[in-house]
């Protein structure tokens, strides 16, 4: 049935997909760079990670990007995958083992790599000096500050999530809600959005209330679309920490009843997220194109995210 909801979304989302050409090349590239950090891929482990597919993930989200700058994207994506990993299921990090990771990165990301923190090294570590090192050197501070920050945000939702399931608390659904924007990591991605196209935007613009609704939209449909994805797995290791469980939860029906009402209320944000796109102010003729770019790009990471989940083998649907 999930999948069945999962293919029926995607069928009705009106955004085009998009792949870059050099998804494919950047997954080879990235499966021979992994090792030379030190991330452990033996034969099984290289095997899942080439099916995940985390380069073509990030071909779908930025689909005009070069191909050096892809492989630093895909680098990026794949470092917030593993700290998923690290941070989610039965061996998941401790709360204050999180603290340590958000304490070393944020560290790296705005001090850079000569400072080292306790509690954040080995691969992980090395991964994220190695992919950061393009992005420090070319972008504004202005924008490593905004990326900083939403790593800070994405890094909090983790371990205030991590904090829930050792005390063994549900989320209700506008807890979770909210704590899902930023566990998504969807708001780390936007600013990325700049660095693959080379139009950075204001401050100010890019703060601006419509984006942010807007980006808010996008973060919400790529997130619940994932929980459904997810939905199997999440019962047993998430401890409520998924929609389709807070809303079966807070409702009291059953999770086919609470699957169902996911896509409706996904289609309805859909619908708010297509209409607000149509009724962006402008601002000015020197700032447009590159808000329209943005724009472009928050779609692409809705429509990328549901294809990307299709066709990965770290959802397997029923």
């Amino acid at each position: 049935m999930v999948e069945e909801v999962l293919r029926s979304l995607r069928a009705a989302c009106p955004i085009p997909p998009r792949l870059s050409p050099y998804a494919d090349p950047v997954q080879e590239w990235l499966l021979d760079r992994l090792p030379r950090l030190g991330v452990p891929l033996d034969s099984s482990a290289r095997e899942r990670l080439d099916r995940a597919g985390f380069a073509r993930y990030a071909g779908r989200l930025y689909p005009d990007a070069t191909e050096p700058d892809l492989r630093t994207l895909a680098a990026l994506f794949t470092w917030f995958f593993l700290v998923d990993d690290a941070c989610d299921g039965p061996d998941r990090l401790a709360p204050e083992q999180i603290r340590a990771l958000r304490a070393g990165a944020l560290s790296l990301l705005r001090d850079g790599p000569r400072r080292r923190h306790p509690g954040f090294g080995g691969p992980l570590r090395r991964l994220l000096v190695d992919a950061w090192r393009v992005p420090r050197r070319r972008m504004p501070a202005r924008w490593r500050l905004r990326f900083a920050d939403a790593v800070a945000d994405h890094l909090d939702g983790t371990w205030r999530e991590s904090v829930a399931k050792d005390l063994g608390r549900r989320p209700s659904v506008a807890e979770y809600v909210e704590l899902r924007r930023a566990t998504s990591a969807a708001y780390v991605s936007y600013p990325l959005i700049e660095f693959a196209t080379g139009r950075p935007l204001p401050d100010p613009v890019y703060h601006h209330p419509a984006l942010r609704r807007i980006g808010e939209l996008g973060n919400d449909l790529l997130s619940w679309y994932n929980d459904l994805a997810s939905l199997e797995r999440d019962r047993a290791t998430s401890g409520g920490h998924n929609l389709v469980l807070a809303v079966a939860g807070e409702r009291g029906v059953p999770l086919d009843t609470a699957v169902d009402l996911i896509a409706e209320r996904w289609r309805a944000a859909m619908d708010r997220f297509v209409a607000l796109r149509a009724d962006v102010p402008s601002f000015g003729p020197a700032l447009d194109p590159a808000v329209t770019t943005h724009l472009d790009g928050v779609a692409n990471a809705v429509r990328g995210t549901l294809d990307w989940t299709l066709e990965s083998a770290r959802y397997p649907t029923p």
